[in-house]
């Protein structure tokens, strides 16, 4: 009677894998063109089935995953792992991205005030528009 789906819509297994919190995010996300399949730029209604492959950017992250099972149905994150296998380049790639986001961010100064006019000064000669 209740026979396993073949396919179920992009952004409801976006959703149900917990990329996005919620749907609307999934499918703005891919009317958006931050998720692709098989390397092609899809719509939120296109039908992910068991082997395809997707690339996912979301707030400067970048995934590059196997789909391995379907659901439309929104489960526990240890479920949610199961839908799909990050690849090895996907996730080299990933840290990589991580670990240049961790290096810019101990290169930039924090303090706790704007930059007065010594300060902009520097700036404007250290990035050379001086």
């Amino acid at each position: 009677m209740n026979e396993p789906a073949t396919s179920v819509r992009l952004d409801k297994w976006l959703w149900a894998a917990r990329f996005f919190k919620t749907r609307s995010l999934a499918a703005e996300a891919v009317s958006g063109g931050r998720v692709h399949v098989n390397g092609d730029r899809v719509k939120p209604s296109r039908g992910v089935r068991v082997g395809d492959r997707l690339r996912i950017n979301r707030s400067g992250e970048s995934w590059v995953v196997d789909v391995l099972g379907l659901n439309d149905k929104r489960r526990p994150a240890a479920e949610a792992r199961e839908l799909y296998e990050e690849t090895p380049e996907g996730q080299a790639a990933r840290e990589k991205e991580a670990e240049a986001r961790r290096l810019a961010r101990l290169a930039t100064p924090h303090t706790d005030h704007r930059p007065d006019r010594r300060d902009r000064r520097h700036i404007r000669r250290f990035i050379g528009k001086d």
